[in-house]
This record gives structure tokens, sequence and C-alpha cells, in this order.
């Protein structure tokens, strides 16, 4: 079973150099490990303009899927720091997590990402939208923008989503 495991692709975080993420991402493609990096789309104010840019989502990070015996082939790329790792593993991301940061991506522009701080709330399905039938803990609603947990990252995204596309599953109780 842990043979098996070794031999299977899954999603990884590599932590890499800040500002490196291009440049790593042609590697990748060079060496044929399959990679996503996200990027949004930012307006940046310069004292005589404002130019809409493309940055990653998460900056010094870079998912990879592969094997435990391409890792090795991931840590040589110059600009590779290491990989993101929980209790002494490589920490694995769900291909259902990657799926949702694609299709949050697709969706909503000027996305942003903030460390998650964990509390008690509402657990909620959504019922419109790119994340139709998604469920999640809410952190934090104001107006029309919501946080969405994404667990094995550690982070939450933020969209503007509909009240009226959320339905409450079950209520908090603290």
């Amino acid at each position: 079973m842990i043979a098996e495991r070794n031999l299977q692709s899954r999603w990884l975080a590599a932590y890499v150099r800040p500002k490196y993420e291009k440049k790593i991402i042609q590697k990748l493609a060079d060496k044929q490990v399959e990679h996503y990096c996200p990027f949004t789309k930012v307006v940046r104010q310069w004292s005589d303009r404002k130019k809409v840019i493309e940055v990653p989502l998460f900056s010094g990070y870079i998912f990879v899927k592969i094997t435990d015996k391409e890792m090795l082939k991931v840590r040589e790329i110059d600009g590779v720091i290491n990989f993101v790792y929980w209790l002494q593993r490589p920490a694995v991301i769900k291909e259902e997590e990657i799926d949702i940061i694609k299709m949050f991506l697709k969706e909503y522009d000027n996305v942003s990402i903030e460390k998650k701080h964990f509390s008690k709330n509402d657990i909620v399905r959504i019922t419109g939208g790119p994340l139709l039938f998604q469920e999640g803990v809410i952190t934090e609603v104001f107006n029309k923008t919501v946080k969405v947990d994404l667990p094995s990252l550690g982070y939450q995204m933020m969209a503007t989503i509909d009240k009226d596309d959320l339905e409450l599953l079950s209520k908090n109780v603290a």
C-alpha cells in the first residue's frame, strides 16, 4: 500500500524564491513536470499611471503533481527551496482544491488571499455560481464578500458571492 502511494502522483506545494515563480514554471515545463501556479490580476498604481498586472495568487508557492520519486527532480531546480510539510510529510493538496482554485480564478477578478485564522462559524452550501454545491465554513461575511476555506493549504480565498446563493446547513452554536 505504501509502495503504491509512492508511485501515485499527487499535488504538492513547493516553496520557491519570491518573484521566481515564472522562471520556475518554465523549468518545470522543460522537465515535463505537471504544475500549476495560479495568477490573479491586480491594479498597480505608479506615479504617472495605473496598470493591470498578473501576480501569483500564492506568492512563493507553485503546485506540482508528482510522485515521491520525482520530488528530487523538482528540488534540484534553482529557486525551489523545499516542499511544504505537514507532520514531517509533504503536505498533499487535494485535487478538488486545485479545481476550486481554477474555477474561482476563472469566475472572479481581483482575487486575494489571506492566511487563515481558525474560528467556529456557520456551515453553508453554495447554491449558485461557479462553486455550486461546494460546502464549507464561512469565516466572515461583509455585505457580499465571503471567505472560502481551503483546508489543505491553510488559506482562505475571498470573492463576492451573493448571499442569495448560500444555503445554511448548520447554524453556529458557539
